[in-house]
């Protein structure tokens, strides 16, 4: 998930809030997402229906890949991608020096 504004992340929460509150009063739980995107002016009821699934799965009543190791993930993909690039540099001057010591070498 890209950067998200503190705006936002209220947002959500109160979308979702509101989800919650007024899906008994709606019959299928996708109009009452639509009437709650309608109401806050979120561009697409899809959108607030990725959000509501997301809270569910952070909540643990839904089966998924909750925010945090979602986040966990990305930082473990970072920091491998930091480490074989500085494996290959490691690689690249051992291999470097290694040629440097097998050179004959001449006296002046």
């Amino acid at each position: 998930m890209a950067r998200t504004s503190q705006h936002l992340l209220a947002l959500r929460r109160r979308a979702v809030r509101m989800v919650a509150e007024v899906w008994p009063d709606y019959d299928p739980e996708w109009a009452a997402m639509k009437a709650v995107a309608q109401r806050l002016g979120i561009d697409t009821t899809e959108t607030l229906r990725k959000w509501v699934r997301q809270d569910e799965i952070d909540a643990g009543t839904r089966p998924g890949t909750t925010t945090e190791e979602s986040a966990q993930v990305k930082a473990m993909k970072k920091e491998v991608a930091e480490l074989k690039r500085a494996n290959e540099i490691l690689k690249a001057a051992a291999s470097f020096f290694a040629a440097e010591l097998d050179r004959p070498h001449t006296r002046s």
